[in-house]
């Protein structure tokens, strides 16, 4: 299996996979503006969100850190940002122009739409040339930054999809690869051994803190009935994974048998301590966890699933594994990889593991995942507490 790839080496150094050109709001009242030059230049992406009014502290550095972390993402090859207000956008400019890539900003007030509109049209044509010129070029695969996070998850997700992700890691972390895992909710049950995976006991403490004060001050703060009604879901509940310490055990087999992680990282923040793995304090909603994840770095997202899951993101694209013969039966058009075999006991973990990995560079030379093929550009902010 070669270690090579053609991807796109961006002037920080960083390696993507994907070449996009992003019309990226500030605010959930600039999404109109951004829609509008998107749908005027053809090879742009407009991603409209819901947030960005009268957020504050902790909350702000969070929006913050994913709108930057988006354009900066290096699946992104220029980006052209609109807000409503001068300064937040030049912020926000400002965190992306840090790349080296070609960013441009305007902000709508003493404007309007139009002048807006025309301004980013112009800038984002012309960034489309820029990309348009860009080729691929030889990189080695060790230069991946790859998350992962499971959903719909069943019997057969801890059995088969999970691993399979996890002898993925072992293989690739040695090697280099950049890995993220996180949902911090959904590790409760097996807190005791996400900690002892750390690499050193100071990270642990650190790690079991970050969870503890996630279950006090979220989940338990506010519960309605054990966590929340919400962990294990009902699509969790039918597939058979019945407590939340089940579905723990299941989440933490994508780190395999020999990953331990270095570092933990905040929602959407990009890793500072190099190459391995990395734990995201992160929300367990799909969406929301491979925006962050992406926020942070991630160029391609693996996602084990049992009953099946559509999610996708705008700019990373999204892998699916399953385990499960009903869920490549009955939604097959969502299967980026199946390792059905692993309960037939016709393939190995170590032979999912391998086929996973012919699949990520497969995707990292070019193709697109069944989420990108159907058009899944699920895109969602975390919010930490109300607006002002």
């Amino acid at each position: 299996m070669s270690d090579k790839i053609m991807a796109y080496r961006r002037d920080n150094g960083r390696v993507g996979v994907r070449n996009h050109v992003l019309i990226l709001p500030v605010d959930d009242i600039s999404n109109a503006a951004c829609e509008a030059v998107a749908n005027n230049v053809k090879g742009t992406m407009a991603i409209p969100h819901a947030y960005g009014r009268l957020q504050f502290g902790e909350d702000l550095d969070v929006h913050f850190r994913t709108i930057i972390g988006t354009g900066a993402n290096a699946n992104v090859a220029a980006v052209v940002v609109i807000g409503i207000e001068p300064d937040w956008t030049q912020k926000i400019v400002d965190g992306i122009a840090e790349t080296g890539k070609p960013v441009y900003g305007v902000s709508i007030e003493q404007k309007g739409d139009f002048e807006t509109i025309r301004l980013a049209s112009w800038k984002a044509k012309e960034f489309v040339h820029y990309a348009t010129e860009i080729q691929r070029e030889e990189c080695d695969m060790s230069e991946l930054w790859i998350s992962t996070k499971c959903g719909e998850s069943d019997t057969t997700t801890g059995l088969g999809s999970c691993p399979t992700v996890g002898n993925m890691y072992d293989k690739l972390i040695p090697t280099g690869v950049t890995g993220f895992f996180g949902e911090t909710s959904e590790i409760t049950g097996a807190e005791h051994i996400c900690k002892a995976r750390a690499a050193d006991e100071e990270t642990g403490e650190r790690w079991y803190k970050m969870w503890k004060a996630y279950q006090d001050d979220v989940i338990f703060a506010h519960q309605t009935d054990d966590l929340s009604d919400s962990q294990p879901t009902k699509g969790n509940i039918l597939g058979g994974l019945t407590t939340i310490e089940e579905k723990a055990l299941g989440n933490l087999e994508k780190i395999g048998r020999e990953c331990k992680y270095i570092d933990i990282l905040e929602p959407a923040e990009a890793p500072a301590k190099g190459n391995g793995l990395y734990f995201m304090d992160s929300s367990s909603a799909a969406a929301e966890c491979v925006t962050l994840m992406a926020a942070g770095g991630a160029v391609i997202h693996t996602f084990p699933t049992g009953q099946g899951n559509v999610v996708g993101n705008p700019i990373v694209p999204v892998i699916k594994i399953t385990a499960n013969p009903r869920t490549v039966r009955t939604m097959g058009e969502h299967v980026d990889v199946d390792v059905s075999g692993i309960l037939t006991r016709e393939k190995t973990i170590d032979e999912a593991g391998d086929d996973l990995i012919e699949m990520i560079k497969r995707t990292a030379n070019g193709r697109n995942t069944a989420a990108e093929a159907l058009g899944h550009r699920e895109f969602s902010m975390t919010k930490l507490y109300r607006s002002a």
